[in-house]
């Protein structure tokens, strides 16, 4: 039985996306030398000891994308969800790249673009499955959202149910745990290992909020809770390099990766349903665009002004800066772009739907020329109709008798990063994007 006493806005997801956004955000701006010029230990003694380990706001990105994206795809149809996730996640993304990579055209001192045609290719968002070097190196994780969005795209297919839902979870711990001793490249790269038990528990943690928690739902979760913790090793390497990553111990980590469980599934539960602040609507509606482009662009500001102002404030300062531009993309680009894109889509989806039921495109035949010859077949003939056969209008095929024409009928609109039918949350990147970025 489904829940129904929970269609409130998730205004904690909201502020949890904010959250972890702001994790990575240190940790680029705090943890990493390239700004500084060398280690930032020195700088930041205490903090640094932190920021150290917020790469991993990207692990929770992508838990809070599986639980928002298992409530986007619920009654939706495959175009529906496909209209979704491309117009949250292109716009904001376009402006990204181009401002990223003016930005590092001008001062490369942070990276460099191997040129203009890298930054077309980028605008595809399919840089990582062509071999392309990206504009900003945090622009990874849309390719793994992207795969993501892939796999529910099959759920939607078959239909969303709990059903489908618990065997798609199924299915993917299986393909996710095997893949590394399988040896395909194939499987490997659409069943993610690394990756699979973030997603995987985020929609198990849906199933409890719109139904209810259950042993099936907490055993999936407690599997990818210990799946996930087979790579915290590598994570710790390639986010902080070899040497560094030895030197730490990775229970910060593991903590951290707990603790992101544990916030999540209280959201799910139902235990932070009394916050209702409104400005952190806002707050997650920024997340994306402040993902996208905080690094390159607020480390190269940085760069450029660590001799002019004191440490702290500086990073104070750009932190702010990158929310506020953030914002500006959002309300500016975001907002309206998307909005024009879903109506276009909108209507190509209408149209298709229309052209392609049964006796569509005969239907709106208008007679004013001959219809089109099929080979191998006699011409029709140009004479009026006999008597003995009088014409008759064109009659509907029975399987649409008192139904709406298709025409008529309203896609529902897409919410958000990572929105839902049962609430209007939206998803980051970090990764629903949904969302979370991510999503």
């Amino acid at each position: 039985m489904a829940a129904s006493g929970r269609e409130n806005r998730l205004y904690a997801l909201d502020g949890l996306r904010l959250v972890v956004a702001l994790m990575v955000v240190f940790y680029h701006y705090v943890a990493l030398a390239a700004p500084w010029g060398h280690s930032t230990v020195t700088i930041f003694p205490t903090a640094h000891q932190f920021a150290r380990f917020g790469w991993l706001g990207v692990e929770v990105f992508f838990l809070i994308s599986g639980f928002v994206i298992c409530m986007s795809v619920w009654g939706r149809t495959l175009g529906d969800f496909a209209i979704s996730r491309l117009t949250r996640l292109f716009p904001a993304y376009w402006v990204g790249v181009l401002l990223t990579a003016l930005v590092v055209k001008m001062w490369p001192v942070i990276s460099e673009i191997e040129g203009w045609g890298s930054v077309i290719t980028n605008l595809t968002m399919l840089q990582a499955g062509n071999n392309t070097q990206p504009v900003d190196q945090v622009y990874w994780t849309l390719f793994v959202e992207l795969k993501f969005y892939l796999l529910m795209a099959v759920v939607v297919f078959f239909g969303v149910t709990y059903r489908t839902c618990l065997v798609f979870c199924g299915v993917w711990t299986a393909a996710a745990a095997l893949a590394p001793v399988m040896g395909s490249t194939l499987l490997t790269q659409f069943a993610m290992p690394m990756y699979a038990p973030f997603f995987i528990a985020g929609i198990a943690f849906y199933l409890m909020r719109r139904y209810r928690p259950n042993a099936v739902l907490w055993t999936i979760v407690g599997f990818q809770l210990l799946l996930c913790q087979r790579y915290v090793d590598y994570r710790m390497e390639v986010s902080l390099g070899k040497e560094l990553a030895a030197a730490l111990p990775t229970w910060p980590a593991r903590l951290i990766i707990v603790a992101g469980f544990a916030v999540v599934g209280a959201i799910a539960l139902g235990a932070f349903d009394r916050i209702q602040w409104k400005w952190l609507t806002h707050a997650g509606a920024i997340t994306y665009p402040l993902y996208l482009i905080h690094m390159h662009i607020g480390m190269t500001l940085i760069y450029k002004l660590r001799d002019r102002i004191p440490a702290a404030p500086l990073v104070l300062l750009v932190t702010v800066g990158m929310m506020v531009a953030a914002w500006l993309i959002h309300r500016l680009v975001e907002r309206p772009l998307g909005k024009w894109m879903r109506n276009g889509l909108k209507r190509a989806v209408q149209d298709v739907r229309r052209e392609t039921r049964p006796g569509g495109l005969r239907g709106r035949w208008d007679g004013s020329r001959p219809e089109p010859a099929v080979p191998g077949t006699a011409p029709a003939a140009s004479a009026a109709p006999a008597a003995s056969a009088p014409a008759r209008p064109f009659a509907a095929p029975a399987a649409y008798a008192g139904h709406p024409d298709p025409e008529t009928l309203q896609l529902s609109a897409p919410v958000g990063l990572v929105p839902g039918q049962r609430s209007s949350h939206s998803a980051p990147h970090p990764a629903q994007g949904d969302g979370h970025r991510a999503s």
